[in-house]
């Protein structure tokens, strides 16, 4: 392998996570994969996998870092195994990335542009990784350009996968153009044209869209609502010396701000560090937040089946009326791999202590939404903001109101809240809703439905957060349709294919 072949997939990495959170550096993804494409000239699958197995691993290293402090800090692990851990995790996540550049290889050896390939090849292959093995879609491609307001809006549409095409669409436009140089050649000039007329019709939809949800939004019903950010150290959460303090924190900011009268206040993920259904002083004090609040209180903590707490922990969110009732129980079904169970636990028997439930957490059931009267919210645990079929599903059982409760403690000062927050924000455009997110350290924040954060607190602070959130009526394209626009890249990709394969052999 010479220079130019080690540095430019290297370049391709950088510019990848130079795209996302915190420096979101987001026109960099509409040329982050130019090096990659320059270097493939030539190569075969198998090298080409291994130029896109190094952007991959690069651009992952960037995004990732932060797991080696996860494991480090809160597995108790020395720096070594939290290194060779997230290691791990970057060089299977290169996997997809090597796929997608070995794949670009052979439709180039069979004569077919890239322009035509690449962008069906790259969507089809982000999609699986979203799904495999319980699916990672931690930072997808797409998610880049969370702060882009009028090109993010064809995800009530496409979902995020749309945005990801774009983005792969205009790297092969800039990369043509690059090798090319000559707009008289018709098939370039073609590619520009359409380059160009995308950008537009995407921008304009989006400034389209923008102004419809605005004014559908203007008149719906609203509630107040208010976030509590408690700023709970991680290392003493969980000591039962410290349950009566935190509590006191909790509550005391939300009868601080709780006037004027809010309709709904929102504490984080395991903001109650013991178990609320035992009736016992800790669950009255909550219980009376509510009641001398005059506010729904909703928030997180751990739960159990009945007769076997040392079995079957679960991590849930209640919700209790101004009245003191229990109005509903949510527990968490989209569990997180090392954190909340083990996979495989007889093969990595020494990441038993990874896991923040006694033993293996036991998931949920279903995506049922929470009561608040006569208005349902869908309850998304934490990891689950990143996964936008359980959004959907929470749309299509009735729910008004998105509310993201996490402990992005876990990830200290590193760019994993931000990245946390930036998918969590096309929950709303995906499914024209508000969301709300209460973090324990932050980022907690207010969600419009075209995807803008239109409140946030920083991170690391004891706080609250106040605003209104009107309640959606209605289901978008996307969330009645799911991912038809990815299986339509799939089936033309193995169209292709399929052609091609013929051609060849005639």
């Amino acid at each position: 392998m010479n220079k130019k072949d080690l540095m430019l997939p290297v370049l391709s990495g950088i510019l990848i996570f130079l795209s996302f959170p915190q420096i979101a550096f987001s026109i960099a993804a509409f040329f982050a994969l130019v090096p990659l494409l320059h270097v493939l000239r030539g190569k075969t699958p198998r090298e080409g996998f291994a130029a896109g197995a190094l952007t991959g691993l690069i651009g992952n290293i960037g995004i990732l870092y932060w797991v080696t402090f996860v494991v480090v800090e809160y597995g108790y692990l020395p720096v070594y195994a939290g290194l060779a851990a997230m290691l791990a995790l970057a060089a299977f996540l290169s996997l997809y990335t090597g796929l997608f550049a070995a794949g670009v290889t052979c439709f180039r050896a069979r004569g077919l542009p890239d322009i035509l390939t690449a962008p069906l090849l790259w969507t089809s292959i982000e999609y699986g990784r979203s799904h495999l093995l319980t699916g990672f879609p931690w930072e997808n491609l797409g998610y880049s350009q969370y702060l882009n307001t009028y090109l993010v809006q064809i995800a009530d549409i496409t979902g995020t996968y749309g945005i990801t095409f774009f983005i792969i669409f205009i790297n092969v436009v800039i990369y043509d153009f690059l090798i090319i140089r000559n707009l008289r050649n018709k098939a370039l000039l073609a590619e520009v044209i359409a380059g160009i007329v995308l950008v537009l019709s995407i921008a304009g939809y989006g400034y389209y869209r923008v102004g419809v949800i605005e004014k559908a939004f203007k008149n719906r019903p609203s509630k107040e609502i208010l976030i509590v950010q408690g700023n709970i150290d991680q290392s003493i959460k969980w000591n039962p010396a410290y349950q009566r303090e935190t509590l006191n924190i909790y509550g005391g900011l939300s009868l601080q701000g709780s006037q004027p009268k809010k309709d709904l206040i929102v504490w984080p993920e395991t903001a109650a560090p013991f178990y609320f259904q035992d009736v016992n002083d800790l669950h009255r004090d909550v219980v009376d937040t509510a009641v001398r609040s005059g506010s729904y209180l909703l928030f997180g903590s751990p739960s159990y089946v009945p007769d076997s707490r040392e079995e079957h922990v679960q991590n849930s969110a209640f919700i209790v009326s101004p009245a003191g009732r229990v109005e509903g129980k949510y527990d968490k079904v989209h569990l997180v791999p090392f954190g909340e169970y083990v996979p495989l636990r007889s093969v990595f028997p020494f990441m038993g202590r990874l896991a923040a439930c006694v033993g293996d957490c036991l998931p949920g059931k279903s995506f049922t939404p929470v009561r608040m009267g006569d208005v349902k919210i869908g309850v998304l645990i934490c990891y689950e903001g990143i996964f936008p079929e359980i959004a959907r599903d929470y749309i299509r059982n009735g729910a008004s109101v998105l509310v993201n409760i996490t402990n992005d403690a876990w990830f200290g000062r590193s760019s994993a809240p931000y990245q946390h927050l930036s998918m969590v924000t096309f929950r709303s455009i995906e499914n024209r809703i508000y969301t709300v997110r209460a973090a324990n350290t932050g980022i907690s924040a207010i969600i419009d439905p075209v995807g803008r954060i239109t409140a946030k607190t920083k991170i690391f602070e004891r706080t609250t957060l106040s605003g209104k959130v009107h309640l959606s009526d209605g289901q978008t394209f996307y969330a009645k349709h799911g991912d038809i626009f990815v299986y339509g890249c799939f089936s033309m990709l193995v169209l292709v294919a399929l052609i091609t394969m013929r051609r060849r052999k005639k």
